[in-house]
């Protein structure tokens, strides 16, 4: 199967930079974004000047503020925030031709239903074939075609190699895999666990301090993905430990400049004061946390920064109840 076109819902930083991606490969692209502005921007001055300011677009993005524009499209591309992905889903579904793929771009656990979401696909487009994209990747790098990877997970073998092919470009490499629940708990968790590491930093507790977050992190991530049926071995890729990696390694990071502004002692309206874009980790949080209850998965850091984030405790009792756990062998 071969795509041509490609609609790509969700004109923030990360809709913007696979916009490239798929126009790069060859694909005349249309963007959709809910602001009008937006729309004038990519439009007028090939740039998304809201989103990623000073990237200019490749010549086959366009934008459009209209679902319906999406109809004819060969591919899609599902890049909201991960909270409006059900609403979003449910806004494109009456324009959706049978057949065409849904790929879902977006990193998190819908709060109340603990869904992932490829279980909110299933239920809002139940004859869609699903794909996951999900990698370590920083939407301004990717979006400049600074090398990147990926993992591109899919159950249709083919049609995953398809797609494999159709977002492959310059500096752009996904790899195939077939664990889509794998893949999305680790794109999910990940963000969770850089704002606690950003909250290390922010308290300046040193690199030895960073290194335990994300090598726990990493533990507790696997053990959700196992517990939903997702393979250790997907979550120890690109989508899993690459992408825990990245995102807790960098201000780049929306949740881990979170996680930082925290650790430094502001209250959490002040850090999200001004923002624009979407620390996808803070809304996951709760969703992360509730659903390992249900589980019984033992996820200490996560839960402690949902109870950060709930401001039930501070930054700094949150490391004391960590580190006065109950001492256990490494993997228990």
């Amino acid at each position: 199967m071969k795509f041509e076109t490609a609609g790509v819902i969700g004109a923030g930083a990360w809709g913007t930079a696979l916009a490239q991606v798929c126009a790069r490969g060859g694909m005349a692209v249309t963007l959709q974004a809910r602001e009008p502005e937006v729309v004038e921007s990519v439009t007028a001055r090939r740039e998304n000047e809201a989103f990623l300011p000073g990237v200019k677009l490749e010549p086959g993005v366009g934008a459009t503020g209209d679902m319906a524009d999406l109809a004819e499209c060969d591919l899609i591309l599902a890049v909201p925030p991960a909270q409006h992905m059900r609403a979003t889903l449910e806004a494109f579904r009456p324009h959706r031709r049978p057949g065409v793929p849904v790929v879902l771009c977006s990193k998190g656990v819908e709060r109340g239903s603990l869904a992932l979401m490829t279980d909110v696909a299933a239920q809002v487009l139940p004859d869609a074939p699903i794909a996951v994209l999900s990698g370590p990747s920083f939407a301004a790098e990717v979006a400049r075609g600074l090398p990147t990877a990926v993992t591109l997970a899919c159950a249709d073998t083919a049609l995953g190699e398809d797609l494999m092919q159709a977002l492959s470009a310059p500096h752009f490499r996904p790899y195939l895999a077939d664990d889509l629940v794998g893949a999305e708990v680790g794109g999910a968790v990940k963000n969770v666990l850089a704002i606690a590491c950003g909250v290390s930093e922010g308290m300046s507790l040193g690199k030895s301090a960073h290194a335990a977050l994300i090598t726990r992190g990493f533990v507790e991530m696997t053990r959700l993905g196992v517990a939903l049926g997702g393979q250790a071995e997907t979550v120890a890729g690109l989508c899993g430990l690459g992408d825990l990696v990245l995102t807790c390694s960098s201000p780049q990071s929306r949740n881990m400049s979170l996680g930082l502004a925290l650790g430094q002692g502001q209250t959490l309206h002040h850090a999200l004061a001004g923002k624009r874009s979407v620390a996808e980790g803070m809304e996951s949080a709760p969703a992360v946390r509730a659903l390992s209850d249900a589980l019984g998965v033992d996820m200490p850091i996560c839960a402690a920064v949902d109870r950060l984030l709930k401001a039930e405790i501070t930054a700094l009792q949150a490391i004391d109840d960590l580190l006065s756990r109950p001492l256990k062998a490494e993997n228990a």
